[in-house]
């Protein structure tokens, strides 16, 4: 998580080039927030596969690869489109968040189903 802030703080000083407390101010705001996304995106990833793992699915299952292979093309094809990075870092993970939703709703229902017609 140092590394994750240090990058964030780093970039935002080598962008704005003087170091003043203004600059340094931004630099340390930009590092925690860039902190905080990297939490969230990492504790929710690893809240799914930690779920899916607990439910009985395996790691290598089509249904728990969708999402990340889905959010991946997607953040490639919106980063290269419009030449930016954040935006398809952005598109992958809404990407993912969608996708993922729309797996476990369809295996819920299909497990449901297959309970019912037993």
């Amino acid at each position: 998580m140092l590394a994750v802030f240090l990058l964030g703080a780093g970039l935002s000083l080598a962008r704005n080039g003087a170091l003043t407390t203004r600059t340094a101010s931004l630099a340390l705001l930009s590092g925690l927030f860039g902190l905080v996304v990297f939490q969230f995106t990492v504790g929710n990833v690893w809240g799914y596969a930690v779920e899916y793992y607990n439910a009985g699915g395996r790691w290598t299952d089509l249904p728990f690869l969708v999402p990340f292979v889905a959010a991946g093309l997607a953040g490639a094809v919106v980063a290269l489109r419009f030449e930016s990075l954040a935006a398809g870092a952005w598109t992958a993970f809404w990407t993912f968040v969608v996708v993922a939703g729309l797996v476990a709703i369809t295996a819920w229902m299909a497990v449901g189903y297959r309970d019912v017609a037993e």
